[in-house]
């Protein structure tokens, strides 16, 4: 057998950067061999196996044909493959390369010169035949930044797919999964602008086009500002629920817009859409709960120091701010100063006060003494729901008090 390093270690070595994985693949062996060496089988649908030391990931080199739709409907073949044929099957050149036992390179589709160059290429034309390829390439686009094009012959395919519905049978899990993934990277906003307009993600889509009213919105439409808001998330080093967040607190203005010509109640149109998207894609509860809280209170949170204590008492409330819960709180603030900031240079880095007014509210009403208030109460002969706006009164009477 022989035995070659290859895809992203190859590509991250000659980009000097630190391989996160080691991958090979093994020519002119067979599932027996491997085993009987004492290495592992560990998937069913081709032959990939874990080292028996260092658990690495060693594949027998193998080419695929499609015969079904999608990027389930293929047939491998592992015998009497080369190392040629192996690469040749990868999404883009710069992933299909491969070192030998001495350290050779390997580059029989022009990795090494794309890299120079930083273009995203596809390797052969069977790029088409894997949906999942299309986000996997915008997802690299989002890791390695704005230095880097994506070909126009792949990025020409990529429509192409669009097009004739290769996209229609990826399922919501493995969309999800490049998503997620996508939002963890430098670059995020990369990600969906390479994907916006081919029906993967109807919701953004929607956005483009769609005006706001320059004195508040002086950046542009409303595709526009949601990419704005997530690069300002990546800025500020924010977790991955609030660049979520930041992507689909929006979702509602396409449609309000389209009904009314205004933006008026588009806070609570965004959570039912943001629900269905979420189902669509399987996306964990955590983030769907967080992402309709940000979408029906983010402009009350824009307002909070022209609140009155009863509102402002409310909406701690709907935030999650009465409690322990100071991850969703969190996480809410920090998607409301994405939302003010992401809308230009000009209002990039005007402070979020309200972030401040609002974390002194929470902590204010959170050290009341609320055994003692209880307690109070029930001495008065309160009970039941009595206790209940007895606490209500006394938590309004400490937020009126920050407000003076």
């Amino acid at each position: 057998m022989d035995i070659y390093l290859v895809g992203g270690a190859v590509r991250d070595s000659l980009m000097g950067m630190e391989p996160n994985d080691l991958d090979y693949v093994v020519v002119d062996s067979s599932v027996e061999e491997m085993v009987s060496l004492g290495f592992e089988l560990i998937t069913a649908s081709f032959p990939v196996f874990h080292h028996p030391l260092d658990k690495n990931e060693y594949a027998l080199a193998r080419t695929e044909r499609k015969e079904g739709k999608g990027y389930t409907g293929f047939v491998t073949e592992t015998k009497h493959v080369s190392l040629e044929q192996d690469l040749s099957r990868r999404d883009l050149t710069i992933n299909s390369m491969a070192r030998n036992i001495d350290g050779m390179l390997i580059d029989p589709h022009g990795g090494k010169e794309d890299i120079r160059t930083r273009t995203l290429r596809h390797t052969s034309d069977s790029f088409r035949d894997d949906p999942v390829r299309a986000l996997r390439v915008a997802r690299m686009y989002a890791r390695l930044g704005h230095e880097w094009t994506i070909h126009a012959d792949t990025m020409a395919m990529i429509k192409e797919m669009s097009r004739t519905g290769e996209f229609v049978d990826l399922t919501g899990e493995r969309i999800w999964k490049e998503m997620v993934r996508a939002l963890d990277e430098p670059y995020p906003e990369l990600f969906f602008e390479t994907l916006v307009g081919l029906g993967i993600f109807p919701e953004i889509d929607a956005m483009v086009g769609v005006p706001q009213p320059p004195n508040h919105h002086p950046e542009g439409d409303v595709f526009v500002h949601t990419m704005l808001c997530l690069k300002r998330a990546v800025e500020l080093n924010y977790s991955t629920q609030v660049r979520f967040c930041a992507l689909t607190h929006d979702f509602g203005k396409p449609y309000r817009y389209k009904l009314t010509g205004t933006f008026h109640g588009h806070e609570r149109d965004g959570v039912s859409i943001i629900t269905d998207f979420c189902t669509r894609l399987r996306i964990p509860k955590v983030y769907r709960r967080r992402a309709c809280m940000v979408s029906e209170f983010h402009t009350h949170g824009h307002i909070v120091k022209e609140m009155t204590p009863a509102k402002l008492y409310k909406l701690l409330l709907n935030i999650g701010a009465l409690g322990v819960d100071d991850e969703s709180f969190n996480v809410f603030i920090q998607s409301c100063q994405v939302d003010s900031q992401g809308r230009g240079p000009t209002k990039k880095d005007v402070p979020y006060d309200q972030a401040n007014y609002l974390t002194k509210a929470k902590d204010a009403i959170n050290s009341m003494d609320t055994h003692g208030i209880v307690a109070s109460a029930k001495g008065k002969g309160k009970v039941g729901s009595e206790i209940g706006e007895e606490l209500q009164i006394a938590y309004i009477a400490t937020l009126r008090a920050i407000n003076q």
